[in-house]
């Protein structure tokens, strides 16, 4: 060896003291000092520092040189126990704890139980060192095999990975909850179980879809709710199933156990003065809590139907416009959608998936939902092996990455645990993460219904289960954190106030029964504070923008920046726009749906256009935004009205109908001010959101007074595209019309959609809006409007002839673009004794202007109805019998015949029915 300078000896010095502790004790040291004293130690054979340096010593005799192929295999054990130890927790509280798993085994690594002694290098777990195998593999078994599994492996990104790793394995997975923490988790789970057995008591045989056997879940949501301030959550907007829900609705959200009592009794009549209500685990409920630090938290539950996780987008939506209010729409940590579920729908669901594909779109991104699974391992009566493909319900949940924390139901310190730490994940990184709590369901599916007719085996173990509260308040007592005697006081408290409760409810209803006695059904709900919109009205209200106010519009409409490269075919649309505003006239669809946009943003309203390919437009006749020709870019010229204050948004949504149509219906209810819309990118496309169309739009305000002014865009028209690309199904819409529930329209000029967009946000009630939008009429050349029509007047609900004869011997009614293939028919074939009048919008029938108009035409003339829809489609079946009241005569029906099928697949034979009802609508 070379002889040393006097630096170099000082410096040798310090190596020498560093060597000798390592030697002394191997983690002492940094991890460098060990990864360089054992490449020394092996480069040298066994030869000590000091032998190099200074001189031999003994003590390097007794160092134990780690086995670099142990070594890498020790790292390999460590990242099995992080991606597979899962397979070996006890996530089950009917089964035992699992036998090891084999693959988790120490010779699977090339180790075994003469290296448990020996001290390896832990790499990234626990922040690296030393220690012993036996100590490496308890530390991960407790850690990853105990009541939590988690499943995290699969996310990509790093910084995600990383973060739940060191959360993860620092704390090993170990509740720390304090003595009053602890007390308060029991006295949850207490009262969600009593308040189950009460209602089962009481309400013998009365549905109440119980929350039996998942109570812990009470304690977790009030986990959630408390700890959210402590994170920046403010609000919480929750969906859920029925089950559990009615111990959510008073456990959690404090609604009165009176008020629920009352609900459950046989002669219960709702104090409602609209609508038709819902059963009450349907029902909706919004509050305000305060945490345990004082802070307040403002929790709504969104109302639901029984159809499962159809509420998941609904509460996704609901949230963004909670955001919106709240001013969060850049992080979106103050508002938190949480979402719970039933393990088979989570699994089962379609809506599910198209929930969870959105969770990162900017248009719909909530910044991240918590997912709860109330894992009960059975779907009514169908075990898991016959209800999904997958180990784990939440394996769907993979698809965007989000962590997966598995945890076992009869430990409820360890599921409040993950269910904060869950939160804290959600609020550090604005993703979606799932909690899968394994429980089961103490009774069947419902109250009435016998369980072990289809799974004896299990139902004789859950019979034979103890009750959570019991488990942990002896692991409380044992631990000397409560008495026995302080266990039952809790339990006497809050049976003494339900039986309260009980008592006030009863009082309550014989006060009703005595009241509604005495009380005249006028007078029923006089002074009640309850506020509802007003009634639908026919009254016009007055939709025309001012000259200036349409030019500013047009001005930025048809402005780009001058580096921007326009298209050569959009230049030559925007061109046209330019042209037919500077000519007042020929105003088509696309450009009168703009001036709509255009003029409520220039006064204040937003705007929300979601769907898909809706920037564009499917057929090319929107171009709400722009695309650089070079570079990509993007534009949107209704962001640059000038001294337009309000938002444009415009997004194309994923190809998804019922989750975005859901989404977007949840924002409408929440931020009523803003006009939202969805388009279908063909009308038949609502088929695939027949759920949300049904179970939401159609009937929401009258089971849960909730209003919303959505739109619906469904391209409808008959023009040869075949059976699936022409009716937007009108007649289903039709027949789910009643009690002005929402309005239908089938519209053929650019300025009457125009005045209807706008009247959607201009009358002081609300109420969805169906449209029947077009295909040809986009380009058609009749189908324009002049810019008259737009600074003044108001939607036509019912529009007369323009061009009506002097004497009428045959009236035709039509809606939509048939008309205008019968004013074709008419010019060309020289008819001038034939009326058309238009019914633009079907539903809420404008009867009295259908009146004066049968008065007007005289009650001689032959009355047709025309469509071009087959005869048990369209609005036929729901106008003859209106008709035939109005006019004081059967209608004569014009159009093609009754179809299994929508439409005829060949463009030929489209023709050939064409002419033959257009000759019968003249002729018959």
């Amino acid at each position: 060896m070379n002889s040393m300078s006097v630096p170099t000896q000082a410096n040798a010095a310090v190596i020498e003291q560093m060597y000798q502790a390592w030697l002394d004790q191997p983690d002492s040291v940094d991890p460098t000092w060990r990864a360089f004293f054992q490449g020394f130690s092996l480069g040298n054979n066994n030869g000590t520092l000091s032998s190099a340096l200074a001189g031999p010593t003994d003590a390097s005799a007794n160092v134990n040189i780690i086995d670099s192929l142990k070594q890498a295999h020790v790292h390999y054990l460590i990242n099995a126990y992080r991606s597979i130890g899962h397979l070996q927790a006890h996530l089950d509280p009917l089964s035992a704890t699992p036998t090891p798993l084999a693959k988790l085994s120490l010779d699977q690594f090339n180790l075994s139980d003469a290296d448990l002694d020996t001290s390896f290098d832990t790499g990234t777990y626990l922040n690296g060192g030393q220690m012993k195998l036996r100590e490496i593999v308890a530390s991960l078994q407790q850690t990853y095999c105990g009541h939590v599994g988690v499943e995290y492996a699969h996310i990509q990104d790093t910084d995600c990975r990383r973060w739940l790793q060191d959360r993860i394995e620092s704390t090993r997975l170990q509740p720390k909850f304090t003595q009053p923490q602890k007390v308060r988790i029991l006295r949850r789970v207490h009262k969600a179980e009593l308040f189950e057995r009460f209602l089962h008591t009481k309400y013998v045989g009365q549905k109440r879809f119980s929350l039996e056997g998942g109570e812990t879940i009470i304690a977790a949501l009030d986990a959630i709710i408390d700890h959210s301030p402590d994170v920046g959550v403010e609000e919480i907007v929750m969906g859920m199933a029925h089950r559990g829900r009615l111990n959510v609705l008073c456990s959690v959200m404090r609604k009165s156990f009176d008020q629920l009592f009352e609900q459950f009794s046989e002669n219960y009549l709702p104090d409602t003065v609209a609508g038709d209500g819902d059963v009450k685990y349907h029902l909706g409920y919004e509050s305000i809590l305060t945490t345990t630090s004082g802070a307040k938290v403002e929790v709504r539950l969104a109302a639901n139907p029984s159809h499962l996780e159809i509420v998941n987008p609904v509460v996704e939506g609901k949230a963004r416009a909670r955001q919106r209010i709240r001013g969060d729409t850049e992080t979106r940590t103050k508002v938190l959608p949480l979402l719970i579920h039933g393990d088979a729908a989570v699994a089962g669901q379609g809506v599910v998936a198209e929930t969870l594909n959105f969770s990162q779109l900017p248009g719909y991104r909530t910044g991240g939902t918590l997912h709860f699974v109330i894992n009960n391992q059975i779907g009514f009566t169908t075990d898991p092996h016959d209800s999904r493909s997958t180990r784990y319900c939440t394996d769907i949940a993979k698809m965007i990455e989000a962590p997966i924390f598995h945890v076992n139901g009869d430990d409820p310190e360890a599921v409040c645990m993950v269910s904060q730490l869950a939160l804290e994940f959600r609020e550090q990184f604005h993703r979606d993460v799932f909690i899968d709590m394994y429980c089961f369901r103490r009774r069947g599916h419902n109250e009435t219904d016998e369980p072990a007719f289809t799974q004896p085996i299990l139902y004789k173990k859950i019979a034979e289960h103890p009750l959570v509260s019991a488990i942990y308040t002896g692991q409380l007592v044992g631990a000397g954190t409560i008495t026995a005697v302080e266990g039952e006081a809790i339990t006497a408290e809050y049976s003494a106030a339900f039986e309260e409760n009980l008592a006030k409810a009863k009082e309550r209803e014989a006060a009703k029964i005595v009241k509604r006695a005495k009380t005249r059904p006028a007078d029923a709900f006089k002074g009640s504070t309850a506020v509802f919109q007003p009634g639908y009205n026919h009254t016009a209200v007055p939709t025309g923008v001012d000259r200036a106010t349409i030019d500013r519009v047009v001005q930025g409409l048809t402005t780009v920046p001058t580096t921007f490269k326009v298209n050569p075919k959009v230049q030559r649309f925007l061109d046209g726009r330019v042209a037919a505003h500077k000519d007042g006239g020929s105003i088509d669809w696309g450009f009168g749906e703009a001036l709509a946009f255009g003029s409520l943003l220039a006064e204040g309203t937003p705007v929300r256009l979601s769907g898909q390919d809706c920037e564009r437009g499917t057929f090319t006749h929107r171009h709400a935004v722009l695309n650089d020709a070079e570079t990509a870019e993007k534009y949107t010229p209704l962001k640059n009205i000038p001294g337009a204050t309000a938002r444009f948004c415009v997004y194309n949504s994923l190809l998804s109908e019922v989750a975005v149509l859901g989404f977007d219906y949840g924002y409408s209810l929440d931020y009523p001010e803003m006009l939202c819309i969805w388009e279908a990118q063909f009308g038949d496309f609502a088929n695939g959101a027949q759920v949300m169309i049904d179970q939401f739009i159609s009937s929401g305000e009258s089971k849960w007074q909730r209003t919303s002014g959505i739109v619906l865009l469904l391209p409808h028209g008959y023009e040869g595209q075949g059976p699936e690309h022409s009716s937007a199904r009108l007649e289903r819409f039709l027949q789910a019309c009643a009690e002005d529930n929402m309005q239908v329209a089938n519209i053929t000029t650019p300025a009457n959609f125009f005045h209807a967009l706008r009247r959607q946000v201009k009358r002081d009630f609300r109420k969805p809006l169906v449209v029947m939008s077009p295909k040809s009429l986009l380009r058609h050349p009749a189908a324009v409007s002049k810019l008259e029509d737009f600074t003044t007047g108001a939607f036509q609900e019912i529009i007369d002839d323009p061009a009506a004869p002097k004497k009428t011997e045959r009236l035709i009614l039509c809606s939509g673009k048939v008309y205008y293939d019968l004013v074709d028919y008419r010019a060309k074939n020289k008819i001038t004794d034939t009326a058309i009048v238009r019914v633009e919008q079907l539903y809420p029938l404008h009867r009295d202007a259908l009146s004066k108009l049968s008065d007007a035409y005289g009650h001689s003339a032959r009355l047709i109805w025309a469509q071009e829809e087959s005869q048990n489609m369209g609005a036929w079946s729901y106008i003859a019998p209106q008709l035939e009241e109005i006019f004081g005569r059967k209608p004569t029906y014009a159009g093609r015949g009754a179809s299994a099928s929508p439409a005829v697949g060949n463009l030929a034979l489209h023709r050939l029915e064409l002419t033959a009802f257009l000759n019968e609508a003249f002729t018959l």
